[in-house]
């Protein structure tokens, strides 16, 4: 499990990778500097996409656009140029949070969360977009939303506020959105590192990026118990996707930001995007927003 730098492109906070089946494009976020980038494995060519503002997430539409989170709130990104019509801002009255990591649901809706751009508080909430652009908050008392992802069989929601240490599992009703029965799945000791994005391969088990942490690690969310991990040259390891004509390809995005000059001496590679590849497992596709 080696993993290795995609391309020279170095964000500051590095963030939500996506793999995009229908353009054959890894695609990721730098969240501080509003960019939306797209790596094509094929041809190792780049596009970036500049929103003009902090982008948290974004997922792929069924129409090729892409829905995202922005500090503006949500809204549709056209793929070819950039641009940006906002749909709707559900903490407009909050103008110190903004928004974070976000993933479409499998029946199509985009879910994100917030998080107060000073990190000291727990003024962030878990929204859903539905149909018809319609916002509705699933979880409040946040302190930084973080990695998302659904079990196999659809039934249950796992989510990470990164500095609780936990990730919790929520029973999910694919039908309307609804979520109840929090639970706690898995504890990370703090020693790991802060966990932060998340994905799910198709035997069911979580891969969790790190803060802090040099890592990625797998998780059998059943047991709560930890299978193995990647370590990589970086300590800001931010979040993890996979992709690739057979999804067996991990991506993984890594940051800057928080590092004095003396850490970015020792990790030049800050802020990259690495793969894994193969790695030895399989995703599963993202799903697209129904817009």
């Amino acid at each position: 499990m080696n993993p290795k730098v995609v391309c020279e492109k170095i964000s500051e906070l590095g963030e939500g990778p996506l793999w995009n089946p229908s353009r054959k494009l890894i695609c990721w976020v730098d969240i501080l500097n509003g960019h939306i980038h797209e790596w094509s494995p094929a041809s190792e060519t780049l596009n970036t996409l500049q929103v003009g503002q902090m982008i948290g997430a974004m997922a792929v539409c069924n129409d090729g656009n892409y829905i995202a989170a922005m500090k503006d709130g949500f809204g549709f990104v056209n793929c070819k140029t950039g641009k940006v019509d906002i749909v709707a801002n559900p903490e407009k009255h909050l103008p110190e949070n903004r928004f974070n990591d976000g993933k479409c649901d499998p029946a199509g809706r985009f879910w994100a969360g917030t998080m107060p751009i000073s990190e000291d508080e727990d003024s962030g909430s878990l929204y859903m977009l539905g149909a018809g652009n319609k916002v509705e908050k699933k979880e409040s008392n946040i302190s930084i939303s973080n990695g998302l992802a659904w079990s196999m069989d659809h039934k249950v929601l796992y989510f990470i506020d990164t500095p609780t240490l936990k990730v919790v599992g929520y029973d999910f009703d694919i039908e309307t959105g609804h979520i109840s029965n929090k639970r706690t799945i898995i504890n990370v000791p703090k020693e790991e590192g802060f966990p932060d994005g998340m994905t799910i391969d198709n035997e069911g088990m979580l891969w969790i990026a790190h803060w802090g942490g040099w890592q990625v690690t797998r998780w059998n969310p059943i047991t709560g118990k930890k299978l193995s991990a990647i370590k990589l040259p970086v300590s800001n390891v931010t979040s993890c996707a996979f992709g690739g004509k057979s999804m067996e390809d991990l991506y993984i995005t890594s940051a800057r930001k928080g590092l004095s000059k003396v850490e970015l001496e020792k990790q030049p590679l800050a802020g990259s995007l690495f793969v894994v590849r193969p790695s030895g497992f399989t995703g599963v596709e993202a799903y697209t927003f129904k817009n």
